[in-house]
């Protein structure tokens, strides 16, 4: 579904330059759940911007769906985005203006594709939306927003969605329910969840973690547990 291929980025030049990322090579699958877990300057924000087309690589390649998208031109790199990629925000990002409904459809409308009713209204159910969708944001909780945004992003089926800290925003009730609606839009809707979180319990709603340290993968952890997701966060000094 995603993959990276000796991925590198370096911002500025000579004496001034930084190795964000250091010759990256990972993959993820189809239908699963992923987080990226790092120490602050580690680079997992990095390598999330490269992989989602957000951001330009110095070097190597990044294929989404079969497609490499760090050849692409700007304007077709857009359309890609908008036709293949989904997008959780910390902060939201939703047109106060617009209720839950009309948020949740604009992605549809922008790109000019019928919707699916029967995709929107199980979107809509696993995402606990049905009796606020003609609310706008404005009238609902920070949870409630972050539900809106995550329907937004999965509405138009994506080939991968990714979660920038989606969870940074939100109060621990409301946390542990996004993280769980997530949780199930890969179970029962069959999405692929790419997540960069700093966060252990966020992190163990995932079927797998990838560590960076330096602009490296130095680990990776299947079918994590916050305990042993800590415990590899202490062994890597992270």
């Amino acid at each position: 579904m995603l993959i990276a291929k000796d991925l590198s980025k370096t911002y500025g030049q000579g004496a001034n330059a930084v190795q964000a990322l250091d010759r990256v090579t990972i993959g993820f699958d189809t239908g699963a759940f992923a987080a990226i877990m790092g120490p602050s300057g580690s680079g997992k924000s990095t390598l999330m911007h490269c992989l989602a087309g957000l951001d330009t690589v110095t070097s190597g390649s990044v294929l989404v769906g079969g497609t490499e998208i760090s050849g692409l031109a700007d304007r077709e790199l857009t359309l890609f985005r908008r036709e293949h990629v989904g997008f959780i925000f910390q902060s939201f990002n939703l047109l106060p203006a617009l209720t839950a409904e009309q948020n949740i459809r604009l992605p549809l409308e922008l790109a000019g594709r019928r919707e699916d009713p029967r995709w929107f209204q199980e979107v809509t159910d696993v995402l606990g939306l049905g009796d606020r969708l003609r609310h706008r944001p404005g009238e609902l909780s920070g949870g409630q927003q972050q539900r809106v945004a995550c329907a937004r992003a999965l509405i138009g089926r994506p080939d991968v969605t990714f979660a920038d800290e989606p969870t940074g925003n939100l109060d621990s009730n409301s946390s542990a329910d996004l993280l769980a609606f997530l949780r199930r839009s890969v179970t029962e809707l069959g999405q692929s969840i790419v997540m960069v979180t700093h966060d252990p319990r966020s992190a163990a709603y995932t079927d797998r973690v990838v560590f960076l340290a330096d602009g490296k993968v130095v680990s990776e952890l299947e079918k994590p547990t916050t305990d042993s997701i800590l415990e590899r966060m202490r062994t890597l000094g992270t």
